[in-house]
């Protein structure tokens, strides 16, 4: 665990997602969780000893199961965007194993067990404040990688958890996304108003604002070709073949690349059926 700032700390150390933690005399509020049964029972036994408050909150970034299949372990009040509530209400009440590869951290591990998704208890569709603290604590609505993708943001630290929003050295996952939308979010992240900020992105930690542009830049690109293909006859199976091209912009060590490709084909694949094709949609879950 690292304390980035005076009682904000981050976690890395465990498959999936950075997890953050905000300790306040009123208690924790925890940013997101981890995935695995054994890492959840981790997670919790290392914040036994930041003390604080004795109230908890999880405040869930998105509903990408990376993030969210632990959240029930966790047995605290969830908070969520109004659209992340809207995938819960879509999804079987247990979690159910994939029926494709879908590239996602999840899914190189079968031990999860049977898990109960914990939707949002408490949701906003705008802006919500949580005051435990003389500084407050702000989450934001940031479409982009889903439709109820938010922003935890301290402006008394300078600090701003941004999740799937910005990924490095690896591609963004796409399955569920909004380009536009998600390309103004890091528009407004490269905002003179944030440029001494510690960034945590949903991956790696601590990301840089160069990392934001190149993130900016490959979804700029993206959008591009599909809008071309779009436009052509093209169907599904076409668009998975500008993956092998597209991976080419990230530096991805041997042993991650099939699943890093994966995760590109269909990314792409239901981006373009949901914005393009939109009548050959099936069912999924996320």
């Amino acid at each position: 665990m690292q304390e980035i700032v005076p009682n904000v700390y981050i976690e890395t150390g465990y498959a999936g997602v950075t997890l953050g933690a905000i300790n306040w005399p009123h208690g924790l509020v925890l940013i997101d969780a981890p995935f695995r049964p054994e890492d959840t029972r981790s997670w919790r036994s290392a914040l036994l000893n930041l003390g604080g408050g004795v109230d908890r909150v999880l405040v869930q970034l998105d509903a990408h199961p990376d993030r969210t299949l632990g959240a029930k372990g966790m047995e605290c009040t969830v908070i969520g965007h109004e659209k992340m509530l809207q995938v819960f209400r879509n999804r079987p009440v247990n979690y159910r194993p994939p029926s494709v590869d879908t590239g996602a951290e999840w899914e190189l591990h079968n031990n999860l067990g049977s898990v109960r998704w914990a939707p949002p208890e408490i949701t906003f569709s705008d802006t919500m404040e949580i005051h435990w603290n003389q500084s407050p604590l702000l989450l934001e609505h940031h479409p982009g990688p889903e439709q109820g993708a938010i922003w935890v943001h301290l402006p008394d630290q300078h600090v701003l958890f941004v999740g799937d929003a910005v990924v490095a050295h690896q591609p963004p996952i796409l399955s569920q996304a909004d380009l536009p939308a998600w390309i103004e979010s890091l528009e407004t992240l490269l905002h003179p108003e944030f440029q001494n900020y510690l960034i945590v992105g949903g991956r790696n930690g601590l990301v840089t604002l160069g990392q934001v542009r190149e993130l900016l830049e490959f979804l700029v690109l993206v959008q591009s070709r599909l809008e071309e293909l779009g436009s052509t006859q093209a169907n599904p199976e076409d668009v998975s073949q500008l993956a092998p091209e597209l991976i080419q912009h990230f530096t991805i060590p041997n042993e991650r690349y099939d699943q890093y490709l994966s995760r590109l084909k269909y990314g792409l694949q239901q981006y373009f059926i949901r914005h393009y094709r939109p009548s050959a949609l099936q069912p999924e879950e996320e």
